[in-house]
């Protein structure tokens, strides 16, 4: 017999899922678009909550109906080599590449560098990340531990800390929107739509999926359908959550610029607010926040690449992928956290099309009966796209990498392909590819099954 689940468990579930997610990404990214969105407050926090919050829902979701046992086998749907190819590629880009890292330099950047001698900056960024990733090392040894470490501990206590910041420039607000800047001035929509790219969450819901899926059998439910539903209601309790911050941490961006002016970055932001309102003790207090909400994301980001890796070279054990991460994750973390991002930007450009797409087509699969031409046709020509708009965002930091060959297909793009100048022209290739797939003749061989 099913065991029923409470509410209680949901909250708990859904509170882990809103840890593994918001990291400090999550939070110097929406202050910052606050900032520069001004009084077009409105457009661009839409545009941010479709791909920071609607796609990572929607990834959680494919997870709990398509009845996946996790990337590979979702991604599989394309082909097998495919699935394997692109579940190593994500993993790596939100494991120990990239996204690992960041969460060791951006708490050392926002909290601890403006008060150290930059002399002595790299050695304290090593002393940090060491520290940082001994304490990640120990609480990802025991996966089973995950809901407790996160959804009961560290998450509960990072909002704590959180809302005691966002409160305080509510009841006492800093001053009115300004004028928005930049792109955000005629585009603000679609410049919140890709700044949401950054938080990297919809590409973390491919591999966070099989955990809340995990998390939820381990409650006593085994049937597809409960399944299904428990990730639905766990999945919209983390949402709703996040989307409440986002919006208080972009109100608290719009409405910062005439108290502390502008800055380079959501970490600074972040500390000339909470500097601006509690003094010193605002440095204490955001150290905190950024500390909580990193260590909380990389012990899950940990986790989850450690135990697909297991998956792929099952030789291999779970604890010494924890150490192996953790290893190579504190090395990069050393190259700073601007060259992290430099070289972050070019991989999510060329990844998150194929993840949206993806995602899109495993929630639409029963309508073209899983048919696998429609997942590859459509793959195929978002890749033709998303390739290319990776090598832009790459050459626009390393001119040097520039190809003639590839510098006219970017031409022919951006003439004839619609949507290609702000960053969108994988959407009618996509959805072209689509349809082609779903008038491509049946194979003998038996279709993807759901």
């Amino acid at each position: 017999m099913q065991q029923k689940i409470s509410f209680s468990t949901y909250a708990i579930i859904g509170t882990m899922l809103f840890g593994m997610f918001f990291g400090a990404g999550n939070l110097i990214f929406p202050i910052q678009m606050g900032q520069l969105a001004g009084t077009n407050y409105w457009p661009a926090l839409i545009g941010f909550l479709i791909t920071a919050i609607g796609l990572p829902f929607m990834g959680i979701l494919a997870f709990g109906l398509s009845g996946s046992n996790g990337l590979r086998d979702l991604a599989g749907r394309v082909h097998p080599l495919f699935g394997v190819v692109f579940a190593v590629a994500l993993y790596l880009t939100i494991g120990p590449f990239f996204a690992i890292p960041r969460t060791a330099t951006v708490p050392f950047v926002v909290g601890f560098e403006p008060y150290i001698n930059p002399v002595h900056s790299s050695l304290y960024l090593g002393i940090f990340s060491f520290v940082f990733f001994a304490i990640v090392y120990y609480f990802s040894l025991n996966p089973a531990k995950i809901i407790d470490y996160i959804g009961k501990y560290l998450t509960p206590a990072f909002l704590v800390f959180l809302f005691l910041l966002i409160v305080t420039a509510i009841v006492k607000p800093m001053g009115q929107f300004t004028q928005p800047t930049g792109d955000y001035q005629n585009l603000a929509f679609i410049t919140g739509f890709k700044e949401g790219y950054n938080t990297m969450d919809a590409l973390a819901s491919l591999a966070f999926g099989i955990v809340v899926i995990m998390a939820i059998k381990g409650q006593g439910i085994t049937d597809s359908k409960e399944v299904a539903k428990a990730t639905l209601k766990s999945g919209i309790f983390a949402m709703l959550l996040m989307m409440l911050i986002y919006g208080l941490i972009t109100y608290m961006g719009a409405s910062s610029v005439s108290a502390i002016g502008t800055y380079d970055n959501g970490g600074l932001i972040f500390a000339a607010v909470a500097q601006h309102y509690f003094g010193s003790f605002g440095n204490i207090l955001l150290a905190i926040i950024i500390v909580l909400a990193c260590l909380k994301t990389s012990i899950g980001l940990i986790i989850s690449c450690s135990e697909f890796f297991n998956q792929v070279f099952p030789k291999v054990s779970y604890k010494w992928f924890v150490f192996v991460l953790c290893l190579v994750s504190f090395v990069i973390a050393n190259f700073g956290l601007n060259n992290i991002i430099q070289f972050a930007v070019p991989v999510l450009m060329l990844l998150y099309p194929l993840a949206i797409v993806l995602i899109i087509l495993s929630l639409c699969s029963p309508l073209f009966g899983h048919k696998q031409s429609v997942y590859a046709i459509s793959m195929i020509f978002t890749f033709c796209v998303s390739f290319f708009d990776g090598y832009n965002s790459l050459v626009e930091s390393l001119p040097g990498a520039s190809l003639s060959l590839f510098e006219s297909i970017g031409s022919f793009y951006l003439n004839y392909l619609p949507l290609y100048d702000i960053g969108l022209g994988w959407i009618i290739p996509a959805l072209v590819g689509a349809f082609i797939g779903f008038l491509w003749p049946a194979s003998a061989k038996k279709p993807v099954v759901q």
